[in-house]
């Protein structure tokens, strides 16, 4: 199993003061609904889950690959890989998915799932991204598949306004354009793939900070990039949520360290240093929730200054185990890839999806909402010190 991801592209670091204040480039510091539902449970594997509205803990056994993420701005392109039962340009459906960066565990995690569907369900997979989160370099994959008239096109967004065009041009193609991982809403996509409700992560983020932060006290976010829409309306929520649910605590800064995981550390050590009295961050992505437990770590806060964030369980075990994290949230990355790979099929093949799908043993009931044309992977989980060790990426 490999390990997973961030978001976004990446853009040199970047700030938003007082949290819905104007973009500052390259400034390194800043001062500045409840819901009740039961957990329920993955009776197969025996996760407990986050319901829409609640975290719980993740029981014993684990979920599947994950986020993790690193990278800088250039032009480059990978590649790329295939995987199919029959050889391209025989016939057979081919679907091609085009990450946001392609070397990194979690997009990594997503090509193994779409592999194992083109041998299970007999397609052809192409795989293939650029070597860092760059919108212009994604965008020359793009159309080198739309070149090859390949039977449905999955992307990743890193700029969902930039790629819109081209998607429509695929479309007129008569390809079938799909989005996973990353929305592009303003575009002609026919289905988005989307791993967790976008309510289910941001108030999951939200509960474990403040369940670690006694529910009070100032806390800010370290972004990735600053046009990666998931990110960008999961902070949406954390900060409709805390204003709500938790009244004696603040977000005051938003600041985006790009996939850098070391510019994310320094970063929050800035934050730290800045301010005082701040008493939780959160790593909104793989990169940068490994790298402001890291800033706590070495300025020796650790029990002081919480955080949480989306880390993949391998990176962020030490900071999980030393107190330095207090939890990630996940979802099950191999079984998106999977899902993006049928969903691309059954565009292709020219099958309606339903209300609920059963796809596969481990992929039953995924909700399908015809009105967004949003397919929903599940709910969110949450990684602990107790139950890191559980997974071996």
């Amino acid at each position: 199993m490999t390990r997973p991801h961030s978001f976004g592209n990446s853009n040199a670091a970047r700030r938003r003061d007082g949290v819905s204040g104007i973009p500052r480039r390259n400034s390194p510091q800043s001062t500045t609904r409840p819901g009740h539902s039961r957990p329920c449970r993955d009776n197969k594997r025996g996760n407990t889950v986050i319901s829409k509205k609640r975290v719980f803990a993740v029981g014993a056994i684990a979920l599947a690959a994950v986020l993790t993420v690193s990278g800088c701005t250039s032009r480059t392109a990978s590649s790329g890989d295939s995987t199919s039962s029959a050889a391209a340009g025989d016939g057979k459906v081919t679907v091609a998915f085009v990450p946001k960066l392609q070397g990194i565990p979690y997009f990594e995690a997503m090509n193994a799932g779409g592999k194992k569907a083109a041998e299970e369900l007999g397609i052809t997979w192409l795989y293939q991204g650029p070597t860092t989160a760059d919108a212009a370099a994604q965008a020359d994959i793009v159309r080198s598949y739309i070149q090859q008239n390949v039977s449905a096109l999955i992307v990743a967004p890193n700029d969902p306004d930039s790629m819109a065009p081209l998607l429509k041009e695929a479309a007129d193609k008569g390809i079938k354009v799909l989005t996973a991982d990353t929305d592009a809403p303003d575009s002609v996509r026919e289905v988005f793939v989307n791993q967790a409700s976008v309510e289910g992560i941001g108030e999951a983020l939200t509960d474990q900070l403040m369940t670690a932060m006694g529910g009070s006290g100032d806390y800010a976010i370290v972004s990735c990039g600053e046009t990666a829409a998931n990110l960008n309306a999961w902070i949406e929520v954390q900060k409709a949520y805390t204003a709500s649910k938790y009244p004696n605590a603040k977000l005051t800064t938003i600041v985006y360290a790009g996939e850098d995981q070391a510019a994310a550390t320094s970063m929050a050590t800035d934050l730290m240093n800045a301010n005082p009295n701040l008493k939780g961050l959160v790593g909104e992505c793989t990169s940068s929730a490994p790298g402001v437990a890291q800033a706590v770590k070495d300025a020796g806060k650790i029990g002081q200054v919480f955080t949480d964030g989306l880390g993949t369980p391998q990176s962020m075990a030490p900071y999980l185990k030393d107190g330095s994290s207090s939890a990630s949230i996940l979802w099950d990355v191999q079984n998106l890839g999977y899902l993006a790979a049928w969903t691309g099929q059954q565009l292709a093949e020219g099958k309606t999806l339903a209300a609920t799908n059963d796809v596969n043993d481990d992929l039953k009931g995924i909700a399908y909402d015809s009105a967004s044309k949003v397919l929903l992977l599940g709910d969110p989980l949450v990684i602990t010190k107790d139950n890191v060790d559980t997974f071996d990426y």
